[in-house]
């Protein structure tokens, strides 16, 4: 290869590492309308609560304490689990679920978009960030098996489903109100 086309493909990877960046200076921002749409799928998704679904409400704790370190990247990294976990719970058994396909395939595509998003900016180090991150993930993990537990507990019945799509809403609400303070 000659020089010339050298200088291209450098060319070519500075303006993608440019763009890149430019991005990801702009993700608190793209989280937040992410949330916005999320939260307005999750809503259109399903009809109201159903009354008798109350007297099975659980409370799963969310460790609401990942999304408060001081650390920027350490959140993102939060925020790219948390989100990686959403879409594991809702891309299986949702055949009782009885909720409009086409916001729940929107939804679905949206939280992929993000997850790779985040991804491609999230500083992925072992450093110091480390022994936070997998405090944080260990956390996230149990606070998401007992969101999974519950659904095959119940047998993945409409119930169960709500009371899920209820606790995303109140997850992607925490998601919304950290990015803020970033």
């Amino acid at each position: 290869m000659n020089a010339f086309g050298l200088i291209q493909i450098g060319l070519i990877l500075l303006r993608t590492t440019t763009i890149s960046s430019l991005q990801c200076s702009h993700l608190p921002l793209q989280q937040r309308k992410v949330i916005e749409n999320s939260l307005q799928l999750l809503d259109k998704m399903g009809k109201k609560f159903p009354q008798q679904c109350l007297r099975e409400k659980m409370s799963f704790r969310f460790p609401e304490q990942v999304l408060r370190p001081r650390q920027k990247e350490t959140i993102k990294l939060a925020i790219e689990e948390i989100f990686q976990h959403i879409f594991y719970i809702f891309s299986k058994n949702l055949t009782l679920a009885a909720w409009d396909g086409t916001a729940l395939e929107q939804f679905q595509n949206g939280l992929y978009q993000q997850i790779e998003q985040l991804e491609a900016c999230v500083i992925k180090k072992q450093t110091h960030y480390f022994r936070s991150k997998e405090v944080n993930r260990l956390k996230l993990k149990k606070y998401f098996q007992k969101i999974d537990c519950f659904l095959k507990d119940k047998q993945h019945n409409l119930c169960s489903w709500e009371i899920s799509r209820a606790e995303m809403r109140r997850c992607l609400q925490l998601i919304d109100k950290a990015i803020r303070k970033i």
